[in-house]
């Protein structure tokens, strides 16, 4: 006989009736989307190197940077538009500069503000340059679409394939309204649309999908089990008796991207609060929104119309 664990996240014969928030769910949800995707235009996305080009150089000074100093030296070049921020460290600073045409010209801006620098605070050194062309840059971000929007796709012929079509349907509503959601929250916190966020979404689209599979497993089990419950009750039930998994594996998986959101560096913070969020995102939605989903497209479908009460159900 096996043992039960000394602590479970929730209790195993909790009922809580989720469905009685299912419209608010799906309203809430679909407004959110809506100011994401407006967010994503206005005031858009802070777009990174991978998909704005340009130049980024991450130097370093020999005490703490004095970042008006550097921004007046870089931009009295007259190279374009320059950034100046810190990055990380008090002495680490990150400069970024427009696209400058070819690659002798990109050579030559370098060349420039590394002196520039240098006479404006000797002893600065340049650690790192990065370069992605127009070209480049606009393929990257059409290839950054055309992967997420596949993956949408195939998310959703798997799911029609492995369950009844309202489960597919449900699926790819809410990956289209998580995505949007996860864009959303870069436009707010400014996070840098780049590659790195692009691996983390689709890495959310995973974990969403995993997620879902175990709840509409159960439904489908529970849908055989209990033949003559409404499909309301059907649906409380399968969330309550698979939310155990639901909220191990997610708060599993928060922990352990924690540690890079707040010790990580730059490098990975823009991917790894991507990650928390999207964690959140994925396991709220399992609950308000793919089970309303199944719960009003499937309501002649998948259950009879001669229900009865859940109580008689049961009892039968």
């Amino acid at each position: 006989m096996l043992s039960r664990p000394l602590f479970r996240l929730f209790p195993d014969d909790s009922r809580i009736p989720f469905m009685k928030g299912a419209v608010f769910g799906l309203v809430l949800s679909a407004i959110l989307s809506t100011a994401s995707v407006i967010l994503a235009f206005y005031p858009g996305l802070a777009r990174g190197i991978d998909f704005q080009g340009g130049i980024v150089m991450e130097v370093r000074t020999p005490g703490e940077a004095d970042l008006a100093t550097l921004r007046s030296a870089a931009s009295a070049l007259n190279i374009g538009e320059v950034g100046v921020q810190q990055f990380g460290a008090p002495d680490a600073v990150l400069i970024r500069l427009p696209v400058q045409g070819d690659e002798a010209g990109t050579q030559r801006a370098v060349a420039a503000v590394r002196a520039a620098l240098e006479a404006a605070s000797p002893g600065t050194r340049v650690v790192r340059v990065e370069a992605v062309g127009e070209r480049v840059s606009s393929e990257l971000f059409r290839g950054g679409l055309i992967a997420l929007g596949i993956s949408l796709v195939a998310m959703l012929f798997y799911i029609w394939f492995r369950f009844e079509w309202q489960f597919g349907i449900a699926a790819i509503i809410t990956l289209i309204l998580d995505t949007t959601k996860a864009i959303g929250f870069l436009a707010v916190t400014q996070i840098e649309f780049n590659l790195q966020t692009i691996a983390a979404i689709l890495t959310i689209v995973g974990f969403s999908v995993n997620d879902k599979v175990v709840v509409f497993d159960r439904m489908r089990e529970n849908l055989r089990k209990f033949k003559q419950m409404p499909l309301r009750d059907v649906v409380d039930l399968s969330i309550n008796e698979t939310m155990n998994r639901t909220l191990g594996t997610s708060v599993t998986l928060f922990l352990s991207a924690l540690p890079l959101a707040l010790f990580g560096g730059d490098a990975l913070s823009g991917f790894a609060w991507t990650m928390l969020f999207g964690i959140l995102l994925s396991t709220m939605s399992s609950i308000f929104i793919s089970a309303p989903v199944v719960l009003f497209t499937g309501a002649k479908s998948l259950r009879p119309k001669e229900a009865v009460p859940a109580g008689q159900a049961q009892a039968t």
